[in-house]
C-alpha cells in the first residue's frame, strides 16, 4: 500500500513538472513546459552546421524574451519559429505538433531532408508554412488541409512525390506554391472551388490528367490572380470554366500536352495580362474575343498547331508588349494593323506560313527591339528601317522576300530595266578638228583640276596631322574621373595614336554605316575607364551617336586570334545585350570596339548619382532586373557565354529604361592576366561570388551570385562598394533579415508604397538572397531566377504613395 501511495505520489510530481512554466529570461516571460519540451525535441533533430542554435540553451532560459534564435511568443505559447538561411539540416521533429499556439513556421532556404510532418495538421492556429528551397522529400501530407485558419502555403523546390492533398477545409488558404517537386497524378477538384485562393504555383512538376473543369462552381467571387501549371504532363483541353476567375491577370500553361481549341470565354478575363500556352499541341485559330483582352502584355502561343490568319483584333491590344506566334501553322498576310500597337517590343511570327509582304507599319514602332517573321513565304522588299535595325537571321527562309542583306538585294523594278538597243548598220562617222582656242581651254581645265586636286590632298593631310598631334596631346594632359561624361576630349580622342592612315575596320550589322576616316575623326567625350579599356561617346559627323571603348594596350589577345573571337561576338544579338557593331584595328596595334550608344547610361549612375527630384518606382526596378536576366539567360543558353564581370557598371539603359548588358564575350578578347585582373577588380566592388577568390575562374553560379548582388542594389538603393559596418552588401542585408523581415533592408522610395507591393518586395528579396548564398551548389540557375521574377513582376499599373514610415505588413513577411 505504501510503495503504491509512492507511486501515485511521485505520478503527481512528475505531471505538475512537466506542466509548469519555464523562466523565460529577466522580464518576467515564461514559456509553458510543453512548448519548452517540444522545442528540445525539435532541436535534438536539426543539424546546425553553423552553431547558430547555441542559444537555445538547456535551462530554457529567454525562449520568449529573444534570447533563443527565431523564437516569438505571446503569452508564453511559442507562435512562430522563423530560421531561414541558417544551413541547417537534419529533419524537422514530429514533436512540432505539440506546440498548439504555432502560427508561423519558417525554415525556407536550408538543408533540411526527410518528410513535411504529419503533426503539421494538428496545429489550430498555423497560418503560415514556408519550407522551399529545402531538401525534404515523401508526399505533401493530407493531414495539412485540416489547418482552418492556413493562408500560405510554400513547400517549392524541394523533392516531394505522391498527388496533391486535398485542401478543401483550408478555406483561407490564399497561397499554395508547389512548383518545382516530383507531385504526380491530377490537379485536385478541391482547388477549383477555393476562392479565396490568390496564387496557386504547381509548376515543373508531373502532374497529368486534365485541367479541372470545375473552376468557380458556385455563385461566390473568385480571387485567383496567378495560375501556373507549366512544364507538367498535363493533357486534355483547355476548359471553358476558367473565364469564371474574372481576377485573373497571368496564365501559364506552357510545355505540356494540351490539345484541341482555345475557348472563345477566355477572351471574358479583361484583366489578363499574360498568357501563355506556348508548347503545347493546341489547334484552330485565335479566338475574336480576344479583342477583349485590352489588359494583356505578354501573349505566347508558340510551338503550337495553330493555323488560320491573325484576326485584325490584335490592333485593340494597346497594352501588348510581346507578342510571340513562332512555329505554327499560321497563314495569309501579316496585318499591319500590329504596326499600331505602339509599346510592342517583341513580335516573333517565325516559322509559319505567312504569305505577301511585310506591312511598312512595323517601321515605325518606337520600341522594338527584337523582331523575326524567318522561314515563311513572304515576298517583297523588306522595309529599310527594319533591315537597318535587324540582321538576316530575322528575315531568311523566305525565299521571295529580299532587301535584307546584301546577297539579297531587289531586283530593279520593270518600268526602270534597262533594254539594250538592237544592232544597227554602222554608219560613217564624222571627224572634227579642234581648233587653238579649243586646245588652250581644255588644258587649262586640266591644269586647273590638278591644282584642285592638289590641294585637297594637302588640306586632308594637314587634318590628318593635326588629329594625330590631338590624339597624343590627350594621353599625356590630365584625364577626367572615370564615369565623367561632363568634359569632352578634343576630336580624335578615340584613336589617341591611330590616327595615320592604314588600319581595318570590321562592320557587323547595325543603323548606321561609317568608314574608318568618320570614326577617326569624330569628337569624343570619355565616358569611363574599366579594366578592359576606356569608353567614349563618340558622334559621327552626321550627328550620330556610337559608344567607342579602346582596349589597353597589350592585354589584348593577337591580330588572328583577336579577329576570331570579335567576329562570334559580333553575331551575337539580343533586346537585353549591348550589340557590337564594328571593330577597328590601328596600324600600331590600337584595337576599338563600335557598340550602340545608351543615351541613360549605366544602371550605376542612374542609381547612385541622380538627383534628388528623380524617383525610380518599383515597376521600373522590376523591368531592369528582368531585362538583365534575360540577357544573362541568353548568354548561358543560346551563346555557351560566362560574363564574369556583371556589375551595375556594365548594364546600360536605353530610352525606355531597357536594360543591356555590355562587357560580356571580352574576355576572350583579352589575355589570361588581364582576365585575372578584371575578376579581381570586381571583387573590391562587391561583385565577386566568394569562392573567387580560390578558383580565380568564372561559372555559370558566379554570373548569378553578381545579378543577385544587383537585384539586391535595385532594392536597398545602396551600392555594393559602400562601407556598411565591414560587411558586403549581400552581408549587410542578410544581418538585417537575419530575425526577421524588417523595412530598414527597402530603398525609402519603395518603403512609401509597401502596402501595395510588399509580397512583391520581399518574394524579390528573397530570390536576391538565394542568388548571393555562400555556396554555390545552393544557387538557382539563372533560367529558374528569371522564372520566378516574372511570376513576381508587378501589374503595369501606377503605385499610389504612402506614409514613409509604413512597416510591411505582418501578413506579407515571407
Amino acid at each position: 500500500m505504501e510503495n503504491k501511495f509512492i507511486h501515485v505520489l511521485l505520478f503527481v510530481q512528475l505531471l505538475v513538472l512537466t506542466c509548469r512554466p519555464v523562466s523565460g529570461g529577466g522580464d518576467g516571460v515564461v514559456v509553458s513546459r510543453a512548448d519548452y519540451l517540444a522545442l528540445r525535441a525539435f532541436k535534438q533533430e536539426l543539424i546546425d552546421f553553423k552553431g547558430l542554435l547555441r542559444s537555445w540553451n538547456d535551462s530554457g532560459y529567454g525562449v520568449c524574451s529573444g534570447g533563443w534564435a527565431g523564437i516569438k511568443c505571446v503569452k508564453g505559447q511559442v507562435i512562430a519559429i522563423q530560421l531561414p538561411w541558417r544551413r541547417l539540416g537534419g529533419r524537422i521533429s514530429e514533436k512540432i505538433g505539440q506546440l498548439q499556439g504555432l502560427r508561423k513556421l519558417s525554415l525556407h532556404d536550408n538543408v533540411l531532408g526527410g518528410p513535411v510532418p504529419v503533426a503539421l495538421g494538428f496545429l489550430p492556429n498555423l497560418r503560415g508554412v514556408y519550407l522551399f528551397n529545402n531538401r525534404l522529400s515523401g508526399s505533401v501530407p493530407a493531414s495539412i488541409g485540416n489547418c482552418p485558419l492556413l493562408q500560405t502555403l510554400d513547400l517549392s523546390n524541394n523533392a516531394l512525390n505522391g498527388s496533391i492533398p486535398s485542401l478543401a477545409n483550408s478555406t483561407r488558404l490564399l497561397r499554395l506554391n508547389l512548383s518545382f517537386n516530383s507531385l504526380s497524378r491530377s490537379i485536385p477538384d478541391s482547388l477549383t472551388r477555393s476562392s479565396s485562393l490568390i496564387f496557386l504555383a504547381l509548376q515543373h512538376n508531373n502532374l497529368s490528367g486534365s485541367i479541372p473543369s470545375t473552376w468557380g462552381g458556385t455563385n461566390r467571387t473568385y480571387q485567383l490572380k496567378l495560375l501556373t501549371l507549366d512544364n507538367n504532363l498535363i493533357s486534355g483541353t483547355i476548359p471553358s470554366s476558367l473565364s469564371k476567375l474574372g481576377f485573373l491577370e497571368e496564365i501559364s500553361l506552357s510545355n505540356n500536352q494540351i490539345t484541341g481549341t482555345i475557348p472563345n470565354e477566355i477572351g471574358e478575363l479583361t484583366r489578363l495580362q499574360k498568357l501563355d500556352l506556348s508548347n503545347n499541341a493546341i489547334n484552330g485559330s485565335i479566338p475574336a474575343t480576344f479583342s477583349n483582352l485590352s489588359s494583356i502584355v505578354t501573349l505566347n502561343l508558340e510551338g503550337n498547331r495553330l493555323d488560320n490568319q491573325i484576326p485584325e483584333v490584335l490592333e485593340r491590344m494597346q497594352n501588348l508588349s510581346v507578342l510571340n506566334l513562332r512555329s505554327n501553322k499560321f497563314t495569309g498576310h501579316i496585318p499591319a494593323s500590329i504596326g499600331n500597337i505602339s509599346g510592342i517590343n517583341q513580335v516573333d511570327l517565325s516559322k509559319n506560313n505567312f504569305t505577301g509582304e511585310i506591312p511598312a507599319s512595323f517601321s515605325s514602332l518606337p520600341n522594338l527591339t527584337s523582331f523575326n517573321v524567318s522561314y515563311n513565304n513572304l515576298s517583297g522588299l523588306v522595309p529599310s528601317l527594319l533591315s537597318k535595325k535587324f540582321n538576316s537571321s530575322s528575315f531568311v527562309g523566305n525565299l521571295q522576300l529580299c532587301g535584307y542583306s546584301a546577297s539579297t538585294q531587289c531586283s530593279s523594278p520593270p518600268s526602270q530595266n534597262i533594254t539594250l538597243p538592237t544592232k544597227e548598220p554602222l554608219k560613217k562617222k564624222h571627224h572634227h578638228r579642234l581648233s587653238t582656242k579649243d586646245i588652250i581651254l581644255i588644258a587649262a581645265g586640266v591644269v586647273l583640276a590638278v591644282l584642285l586636286l592638289l590641294c585637297c590632298f594637302l588640306l586632308l593631310c594637314l587634318i590628318r596631322k593635326r588629329s594625330v598631334l590631338k590624339g597624343k596631346n590627350s594621353k599625356t594632359s590630365k584625364q577626367p574621373a572615370a564615369g565623367s561624361i561632363d568634359k569632352a576630349v578634343p576630336a580624335g580622342a578615340v584613336v589617341s595614336s591611330g590616327g595615320e592612315a592604314g588600319g581595318k575596320l570590321v562592320h557587323f550589322d547595325g543603323p548606321f554605316v561609317f568608314t574608318a576616316d568618320d570614326l577617326l575623326c569624330a569628337t569624343a567625350e570619355i565616358m569611363g575607364k574599366s579594366t578592359y579599356g576606356t569608353a567614349y561617346k563618340a558622334t559621327l559627323e552626321e550627328g550620330n551617336q556610337v559608344a567607342v571603348k579602346r582596349l589597353r594596350e597589350k592585354t589584348t589577345k593577337g591580330h588572328k586570334e583577336f579577329e576570331t573571337e570579335a567576329a562570334a561576338i559580333g553575331k551575337i544579338r539580343h533586346p537585353n545585350l549591348l550589340a557590337l557593331r564594328a571593330y577597328y584595328l590601328g596600324p600600331k596595334g590600337e584595337k576599338l570596339l563600335v557598340f550602340d550608344f545608351m543615351p541613360k547610361g549605366s544602371l550605376a549612375s542612374f542609381l547612385h548619382a541622380r538627383g534628388p527630384e528623380m524617383i525610380i518606382d518599383w515597376p521600373t526596378r522590376m523591368n531592369i532586373a528582368i531585362g538583365v536576366t534575360r540577357g544573362l539567360c541568353h548568354l548561358h543558353y543560346q551563346e555557351n557565354i560566362i560574363h564574369g564581370n556583371l556589375t551595375s557598371s556594365n548594364i546600360l539603359l536605353d530610352e525606355q529604361t531597357n536594360a543591356h548588358i555590355a562587357d560580356y564575350g571580352l574576355s576572350s578578347l583579352m589575355t589570361p592576366a588581364a582576365n585575372t585582373n578584371v575578376i579581381a577588380t570586381a571583387g573590391t566592388l562587391g561583385y565577386n561570388a566568394p569562392e573567387l577568390s580560390k578558383t580565380k575562374k568564372s561559372t555559370e553560379k558566379t554570373d548569378v551570385y553578381s545579378l543577385g548582388v544587383i537585384i539586391l542594389e535595385l532594392l536597398t538603393g545602396k551600392s555594393p562598394g559602400e562601407p556598411m559596418n565591414g560587411m558586403d552588401l549581400p552581408q549587410w542585408v542578410a544581418s538585417i533579415v537575419k530575425e526577421e523581415w524588417t523595412n530598414e533592408v527597402f530603398d525609402l522610395e519603395l518603403i512609401r508604397d509597401v502596402p501595395i507591393i510588399g509580397d512583391q518586395l520581399l518574394n524579390t528579396l528573397k530570390l536576391a538572397l538565394h542568388c548571393v548564398d555562400p555556396s554555390p551548389a545552393a544557387r538557382p540557375e539563372a533560367q529558374q531566377v528569371l522564372q520566378q521574377l516574372e511570376e513576381i513582376k508587378p501589374p503595369e499599373v501606377n503605385v499610389g504613395s504612402a506614409d514613409e514610415g509604413t512597416e510591411v505588413p505582418a501578413s506579407a513577411t515571407e
